[in-house]
């Protein structure tokens, strides 16, 4: 086992996942595209007044005042500053220096404070609305990032997301609508999931169907059978079959009191705080247990880990189990934990969002998590925009969410390296 996660752990392309990669101009040409876009949208068509952000909730330990600041004035000084970040970026091509990950972080942060200001000039954005809300789209979101990690990470690419999520969905609706109870409905969710990747694996891992072709059909086929029953079965018994009960929200005492960040993280359903416990588990797991250790080594070099007794195909098998068995406790969050009732394709892509994170987070479950913060934050932007009525037009702000996506796995996550045999079905010599 010792060579093997030698293998792993000090594969040279491995070291390169901390930060952009020295010698593209990607990384320096697309914030240099943003930075115009900043100049354009918060100078030349920025609007006098001011802009407040509330930080307060009625539940604070102390209530923190109303935050305003001059629309253009900000927006001159945030261009300034993401045109030195700019430029920063260009002289470490030339010094074939990385541009380091925390940055590009700082960068994207300063980006959207900047657009909130400009979209919301003359008006005020309820900054512990907003979080709470990014938080609550983001949940499935993890859940399904989270199978999406574990899945990858022992080398079968799984596509199937987006069918675990709704399958979890569906099954989790009926099952508390029957029986009442959200704690079995729960439970149902997780093995759906799961039967929903067993077949992924099944397929993939046994009589070696490319992964990428599975998933797509699986997700096709849960798209296609769960909208055919809510159609068929579940409008005609909406009463007893699409009414379920949902969680409430739970205090935690005194942290959620804290101002901003209790309201956010404290005060919130149960499946939210198992995504908390999962993330940690997951990370732990893969990094810091002799299961990761195992898990990661089948899905780098599957033939040194057969060497060693490491049964591959069942490690990839359950494994892959396992990660639609945690998507599918993200899809029981949108009727349980956010709906309250089953809809047709309710997911709305979800689950290919998640396949994003993945890849943005390079298969690190906290850098995964972090990614799917950021698409959920994009996805409750649009919403708390068209409260406050922002100039922004709202087909736009539709496909915010998407465009996010797009920017970050295509612009910002410059070259990374999937696990060695993700995707490569393993033949035992």
């Amino acid at each position: 086992m010792t060579a093997i996660d030698n293998h792993t752990e000090n594969h040279p392309a491995a070291h390169s996942e901390a930060s952009a990669p020295a010698r593209s101009w990607k990384v320096p040409g697309v914030l240099g595209v943003v930075t115009l876009l900043a100049l354009v949208l918060f100078v030349l068509r920025a609007e006098s007044g001011t802009t407040t952000f509330d930080l307060a909730t009625g539940t604070d330990f102390v209530t923190l005042p109303a935050v305003g600041v001059p629309t253009r004035a900000t927006g001159i000084v945030l261009v300034v500053l993401l045109a030195i970040i700019t430029v920063y970026a260009g002289v470490n091509v030339f010094r074939r220096v990385s541009t380091p990950v925390w940055l590009l972080a700082v960068y994207g942060v300063l980006f959207v404070f900047g657009f909130l200001t400009w979209a919301a000039a003359g008006a005020t954005i309820p900054v512990p609305g907003l979080l709470i809300g990014a938080v609550a789209l983001s949940t499935p979101l993890i859940f399904g990032a989270m199978g999406g990690v574990i899945s990858e990470r022992v080398g079968v690419i799984n596509i199937a997301i987006e069918g675990q999520l709704l399958s979890g969905a569906f099954v989790s609706a009926v099952v508390a609508s029957v029986t009442g109870s959200t704690y079995v409905a729960l439970l149902a969710a997780l093995i759906a999931g799961a039967l929903t990747a067993s077949l992924l694996a099944m397929f993939s891992i046994k009589y070696f169907v490319n992964q990428v072709i599975v998933g797509v059909v699986l997700n096709v086929l849960i798209v296609g059978l769960t909208s055919f029953l809510y159609s068929v079965v579940l409008t005609k018994n909406s009463e007893t079959l699409n009414s379920p009960p949902r969680f409430g929200r739970i205090d935690i005492p005194v942290l959620s009191q804290i101002p901003v960040i209790g309201p956010v993280l404290f005060q919130q359903t149960l499946i939210v705080y198992l995504m908390y416990i999962a993330v940690a588990l997951v990370w732990f797991g893969l990094f810091r247990s002799k299961w990761g250790l195992r898990l990661r080594a089948v899905g780098e070099h599957p033939q040194a880990a057969d060497t060693v007794g490491i049964n591959v195909v069942r490690t990839r098998f359950w494994n892959v189990c396992l990660a639609g068995a945690i998507a599918g406790l993200g899809g029981a969050y949108f009727t349980l934990g956010s709906v309250g009732s089953f809809g047709k394709e309710m997911t709305a892509g979800a689950g290919y969002i998640a396949l994003a994170a993945v890849i943005f987070g390079r298969w690190d479950p906290v850098r995964a998590t972090l990614a799917a913060l950021l698409f959920g934050f994009a996805s409750n932007l649009q919403n708390v925009l068209g409260i406050i009525g922002s100039p922004v037009p709202s087909e736009f702000m539709l496909m915010l969410p998407y465009v996010v996506t797009i920017f970050a796995v295509a612009g910002l996550v410059g070259h990374v390296r999937a696990p060695a045999a993700a995707g490569k079905p393993y033949v035992k010599s």
